[in-house]
């Protein structure tokens, strides 16, 4: 346990144990609600269009919900070490209902923006339920439960693409933002009825928590460098998957809505990475493979380069499985190694984790935007190689550390 975890621990009841159904439970109730966020990935042109956005400012479709994701996992997520699980989470995701509706109905791009960032700050929900089914885990398969629940938030976030292009496809973007308020609102009756109430014992207030998260950051070394690893490789990761339906759209491909949902739907198949990566945790092989994962996203760089020099759909399919298996992989080994630490501070945990590197996303989904509206899609390809080489430098001063220690 770290200085900062010691400082602030507190008791919780034992570990209960996780079924299997309770685990598909929060697997599928994760992907339904992290998919909230990612469903304008595919969009940004439509939806550019219908809002008469200029074309440099398209990535902003996206960054807007990541950044709004990021302020929730600070400000709301830390909540699970303080109030009651089961009611959090129900209340938090009401708010995300209202939010999906009004950017369903939204008049103009100025409204839009403001309910994509009250999106990405509800769907925090997912993030509150993987510390939750952390809690209920043995320690010797926390691992694979972590990463059979964060397998559901992998399908989420990578078929929410296909989804969303087949709907805007037959009924236009603002369809699919309707119909996930209504999946969120039975998703909301079917948590309040299916998970167990778990009452944290932090005794805490909520200041004292939210001042907490500063001192757990500076004094828990792996929090840093899971951070800083998973920062890069997820800037990488929405760097692609929001210049990418650009690329597809555009005069080399010429691709419809609906090739790019069967083009996100073969990409989809990278998320069988994170019930892979949680078994390999629970053995201990963990820094091996956040190597392996972070070389496997540069070659996905390289893959994808040369696909559209080609104009070879296939070749980036590839990159897309390559780099989502890699950038998974690593997410699930870095929340296993953070849920190790202390069970009292989980939540606070997993929101400084994900909102800091969701910040690298939003970045990510930025650069995506102007680099292809400045030169198409080869700085794309080379700022997201510069990404995963970044983090594949940070990873090798682990090995320095190691020999000079």
């Amino acid at each position: 346990m770290s200085d900062a975890a010691a400082s602030i621990a507190s008791t919780l009841p034992a570990e209960r144990g996780i079924g299997t159904a309770l685990t598909l439970t929060f697997a599928a109730a994760c992907g339904l609600v992290v998919a909230n966020i990612y469903f304008a990935q595919p969009l940004a042109g439509p939806i550019g269009r219908s809002l008469q956005l200029p074309p440099s400012t398209v990535g902003l479709i996206v960054t807007i919900t990541q950044i709004g994701y990021a302020a929730g996992l600070v400000l709301l997520v830390p909540l699970g070490d303080l109030v009651e699980n089961r009611r959090l989470i129900v209340t938090v995701l009401a708010g995300a209902i209202l939010a999906l509706a009004a950017m369903a109905a939204a008049p103009n791009a100025q409204t839009f923006f403001l309910a994509a960032g009250a999106i990405g700050l509800t769907s925090v929900v997912a993030q509150m339920l993987v510390p939750f089914a952390a809690q209920l885990a043995p320690a010797a398969s926390r691992g694979r439960v972590v990463g059979n629940v964060m397998s559901g938030l992998m399908v989420g976030i990578l078929l929410s693409r296909t989804v969303a292009s087949l709907i805007a496809d037959r009924w236009g973007w603002r369809a699919v933002f309707g119909a996930a308020a209504v999946v969120n609102l039975l998703l909301a009756f079917v948590l309040r009825r299916t998970l167990p109430v778990r009452h944290p014992g932090a005794g805490l207030t909520y200041a004292q928590i939210i001042r907490s998260l500063g001192a757990l950051l500076l004094r828990t070394p792996v929090l840093q460098r899971r951070v800083a690893y998973q920062a890069t490789l997820f800037g990488a990761f929405s760097l692609f998957w929001t210049g990418v339906p650009l690329l597809l759209e555009g005069p080399i491909f010429q691709m419809s809505q609906r090739g790019i949902a069967w083009f996100a739907l073969a990409g989809s198949a990278g998320a069988f990475a994170a019930p892979i990566a949680g078994r390999v945790a629970d053995r201990g092989w963990t820094r091996a493979a956040s190597g392996f994962g972070m070389a496997l996203t540069a070659l996905a760089f390289g893959l994808a380069w040369l696909g559209a020099e080609r104009a070879s759909v296939a070749l980036l399919v590839v990159a897309a499985l390559v780099l989502d298996f890699g950038v998974t992989a690593n997410l699930i080994l870095g929340q296993r190694a953070i849920f190790s630490l202390a069970p009292e501070i989980r939540s606070r945990l997993n929101g400084i984790f994900i909102a800091l590197f969701f910040l690298g996303g939003a970045a990510g989904s930025a650069l995506a935007g102007m680099a292809y509206a400045r030169a198409g899609w080869t700085p794309v390809s080379a700022i997201g190689c510069g990404l995963a080489g970044l983090c594949l430098v940070i990873y090798s001063t682990e090995f320095a550390r190691h020999r000079t220690g």
